[in-house]
């Protein structure tokens, strides 16, 4: 009982982490590509509730940023103005999940005045917009390398476990084959043979389908163990004894025993393969600008200046332990909860 409830609740957790990321436009307060030179590597804003002269505000609000004659590079709050936190309120136009266009957003302060919860990068783009908007680059890429995996690992595991010799031989030393491949440098050789100027998106395929490619093998290799024990079952034996075909065996009996495999593998393979889309990008293979992804807000932190002088740049990797950390716990809730259920 403990553990259905645990389950549901990062299932829970990551379902609602995943609505923030595909209604990116409505929840981030300006465009991922909006500049303002005024304040570049400008401090989260700070939330207020008291005024400068001592007054309680039931709502909150945030001051107006302006130079600090002593330090170059710095702001001081201008308390001269307050400008309360909005909510609902119309802003630059975004499309929901690419599809229907909007200009509505949960939150805002009036103009001129500017919220940034994540503080801003060199050219004064707000970085919590751009984190959530980034999320859709990198979550995608996690998403489709995952599925693109498994579906590969499926069909070979399957292959290899249910018709055994020369065919699992043949299979499994490719697989052996895939799982030597140094896919960073096999992306390295990809990138420099292709053209200078691609789009943002031939990039962003070819680098899902490298990933989602290579690594099929870890897999298929655990869904052809399971596939070698299910065909063994006495009820299979009993189907084939009836003259049903393979196809039938394999889609009726045979793959319904490798389910509880492949909902695992996939809470695994995508943070897995997010993870690498982030360091990929981060080391200048993956999509660049204007486009954001979360390797491209952490591309900053090559510059040591950047480390020395503003630790909000820190924060996109703080925000991505938490998500890492949930799906490694709802693999392993899930593991136990398909180990309590009887086959």
């Amino acid at each position: 009982m403990m553990h259905r409830y645990k389950l549901w609740t990062l299932l829970i957790l990551l379902a609602g982490f995943h609505a923030l990321i595909l209604f990116a436009g409505f929840f981030a307060p300006y465009n991922f590509s909006a500049q303002d030179r005024d304040f570049p590597y400008a401090a989260p804003s700070r939330m207020h509730f008291v005024d400068a002269q001592g007054k309680l505000h039931l709502r909150p609000f945030v001051y107006g940023l302006k130079d600090d004659p002593n330090t170059f590079g710095a702001y001081l709050p201008d308390t001269r103005g307050i400008y309360p936190l909005r909510f609902f309120v119309t802003g630059a136009p975004y499309k929901i999940a690419g599809l229907f266009s909007s200009h509505l957003h949960l939150f805002g302060v009036d103009d001129p005045a500017r919220i940034f919860l994540m503080g801003t990068d060199d050219f004064g783009r707000d970085q919590f917009s751009r984190f959530l908007y980034g999320g859709q680059i990198s979550l995608a890429a996690g998403l489709i390398a995952a599925a693109l995996s498994l579906s590969l690992g499926i069909i070979i595991g399957s292959l290899a476990g249910f018709y055994g010799g020369w065919i699992d031989a043949a299979l499994m030393r490719g697989g052996e084959m895939f799982l030597a491949l140094p896919w960073l440098y096999l992306l390295f050789a990809v990138r420099a043979a292709l053209p200078l100027h691609v789009s943002q998106w031939q990039v962003f395929l070819l680098l899902v389908a490298v990933i989602g490619l290579i690594g099929w093998a870890p897999p298929a290799r655990l869904i052809r163990g399971v596939v070698l024990s299910a065909k063994e079952r006495y009820f299979v034996t009993a189907a084939r004894g009836f003259g049903a075909s393979d196809f039938y065996l394999l889609r009726r009996h045979v793959l319904p025993q490798t389910y509880s495999v492949v909902l695992t593998q996939m809470t695994l393979l995508i943070p897995q393969y997010i993870l690498a889309e982030v360091t990929l990008t981060f080391l200048g293979l993956g999509v660049g600008e204007p486009m954001p992804s979360w390797g491209s807000l952490l591309a900053s932190l090559q510059q040591y200046y950047v480390l020395s002088s503003y630790w909000w740049m820190f924060l996109p990797v703080m925000l991505l332990v938490p998500i890492f950390f949930a799906y490694s716990m709802t693999a392993d809730a899930l593991q136990e909860r398909l180990k309590s259920i009887p086959l």
